[in-house]
C-alpha cells in the first residue's frame, strides 16, 4: 500500500503532537495507557528521545486515535486501515443520581469497536468519543447503575437536541435526558425515574453539555 504520509522521525512527532492537542487524551494519559512512565511520549514529541516509537507503541497509539500507522512513522508496507478503532475509558460516573465530580478525570482503559459499526452508531471522529459509567437511578429503565456509555462530544451544544446528555451542572456530571423548546431556547432537563424531580425552562448557561450518550453497554445478571 502505498503513501504519501510522513514516514521520517520529525514529521511522525509533529503529526502526533497534532493529533494529542486535538484529542482530550494527555501525553501522560497516553503514555500510561502505553504501560510507560507519564513523560515518555512528550519527551519523544518535544525532545526527539527516542528517535523513533517502537512498533507495537506505535500500532496501540494509531488504533487509540484512528489514524493509519504511516502517520505515525511506520513504513508504508506495515501502515493499515485498521477495522477496529480504540474508545478511552475515562475514570469519572455520571451520576443518574445525586452528582459526581469531574475532578481527576484520566484515561483507565481502551476499548475496541469495529470502524463500521461506530459510524453506524453516530458521526464523531473516535477522539470525540468516551466511555463512562453511570451512577445511581435516576435514568431507570432506560439506564441502571453501573451501565457503561459511549458519549460523542461532537453532538455538544452546538449541535444539541432532544435526546440524553451528559451535562455538568454545579460542579457535578450528570446524566440526563434534555428537550430544547425552540421558541423559547430554554431546556426541560429529566429524569427518566418518575420518582426524581425534572427541571423545567433552563438557560443553557445553566450547565454545560459534555456530550450526547449515543450507545450503552450492560452486565446482564
Amino acid at each position: 500500500m502505498k503513501t504519501d504520509l510522513p514516514v521520517d522521525a520529525a514529521s511522525a512527532r509533529a503529526e502526533l503532537e497534532r493529533l494529542v492537542t486535538s484529542s482530550p487524551a494527555s501525553y501522560a494519559a497516553l503514555s500510561k495507557m502505553l504501560g510507560r512512565n507519564a513523560a515518555y511520549l512528550q519527551q519523544y514529541v518535544k525532545r526527539g528521545s527516542p528517535q523513533f516509537l517502537e512498533e507495537r507503541d506505535r500500532k496501540l497509539l494509531a488504533n487509540f486515535l484512528g489514524v493509519d500507522e504511516a502517520r505515525l512513522g511506520a513504513p508504508s508496507e506495515h501502515a493499515t486501515a485498521s477495522k477496529l478503532v480504540s474508545i478511552r475509558k475515562l475514570d469519572v460516573r455520571a451520576s443518574a443520581g445525586p452528582g459526581a465530580s469531574v475532578d481527576g478525570e484520566d484515561l483507565i482503559a481502551a476499548y475496541s469497536f469495529d470502524r463500521r459499526w461506530l459510524r453506524n452508531i453516530g458521526q464523531a471522529a473516535p477522539e470525540k468519543l468516551s466511555i463512562i459509567r453511570v451512577r445511581g437511578d435516576s435514568m431507570m429503565p432506560t439506564l441502571a447503575d453501573g451501565d457503561e456509555i459511549l458519549v460523542s462530544a461532537h453532538d455538544g451544544t452546538s449541535a444539541l437536541r432532544d435526546g440524553i446528555y451528559v451535562l455538568e451542572r454545579d460542579d457535578a456530571l450528570v446524566v440526563k435526558r434534555l428537550a430544547l423548546n425552540p421558541s423559547s431556547g430554554l431546556l426541560t432537563i429529566a429524569s427518566d425515574n418518575p420518582a426524581y424531580p425534572t427541571w423545567g425552562e433552563c438557560p443553557f448557561d445553566s450547565i454545560r453539555v459534555i456530550g450526547r450518550v449515543v450507545w450503552t453497554g450492560r452486565k446482564v445478571n
